[in-house]
């Protein structure tokens, strides 16, 4: 454990860094609106690999409107009979919007395939036709950067445990995450033949060391940035108004409106 605490980046160094990696985000973001750029950016890893932190940081200062995150949950009955990659489609971006997927087609070629939740033949198709889906978002001009979040089988475990002993994530905890302990070899093997097939050179895998999430959150935000020519857009200049002189407007009485209680004052 002293080793492992020895290799964290330290939290002063980290937020530093880590403020202007995103101020870089919001510059990003605005020449993808501008310049009507469509970004897929895929997450995917182990449960617990550190996904969802990154991810948070990455979206924390971005518009919404602009910026938006896509975390399916498990497909509808009617979804289990359209073509797989159907529904991952209709959440796409459009011109001068960004993507963020919280696992995404890949779930076929990861639990789906270790947890029987799929057909052999249909784990098969899935790895012929991922590579030819992927190729036709970018031949269409869509900018896809696919990140995987690789965690050692003893950081998991440890995070699955800090998990169960806190009431703040403990959310974060299903039953499927447990049992995948018992499963880390056919999740290695399963995400071993994926790369096999999946890495392209229209739309190669970057693996994210993930052991230190800080370490995990930077390295991956610096590489999304070095990998996408964005430039700077000028903001629009703005002026505050001067706030014009009163017109006679009285408000209401305090005692006809119901006022949310001041909790804070018994603290």
């Amino acid at each position: 454990m002293a080793d492992k605490k020895a290799a964290t980046l330290p939290r002063k160094g980290y937020e530093k860094e880590l403020l202007r990696l995103q101020t870089e985000l919001v510059k990003l973001q605005e020449w993808v609106r501008v310049s009507g750029t469509r970004m897929v950016i895929v997450f995917e890893g182990r449960d617990a690999a550190g996904k969802g932190g990154t991810i948070k940081r990455v979206s924390e200062h971005l518009n919404p409107r602009v910026a938006r995150i896509a975390a399916l949950p498990k497909p509808t009955e009617r979804e289990r009979t359209q073509w797989y990659f159907q529904r991952y489609v209709e959440h796409l971006p459009a011109a001068g919007e960004i993507v963020l997927f919280d696992r995404s087609w890949y779930n076929r070629a990861g639990v789906e395939h270790v947890m029987g939740f799929c057909t052999k033949e249909e784990h098969q198709l899935f790895l012929r036709q991922c590579p030819i889906f992927e190729r036709m978002l970018v031949e269409d001009g869509v900018l896809l950067r696919k990140y995987w979040f690789s965690v050692s089988d003893t950081e998991q475990q440890d995070r699955f445990r800090r998990r169960l002993e806190d009431p703040l994530r403990r959310w974060k905890l299903s039953p499927m995450d447990l049992e995948s302990i018992t499963h880390w070899e056919a999740y290695s093997r399963a995400k071993d033949e994926m790369m096999v097939h999946t890495d392209i050179s229209e739309a190669p895998w970057y693996v994210v060391e993930s052991d230190d999430k800080r370490r995990a959150r930077l390295n991956m935000i610096a590489h999304l940035l070095s990998s996408v020519p964005y430039r700077e857009v000028p903001p629009p200049v703005l002026e505050l108004p001067e706030r014009p002189a009163s017109t006679g407007y009285e408000r209401p009485p305090r005692n006809l409106r119901t006022y949310v209680p001041d909790h804070a004052a018994s603290l």
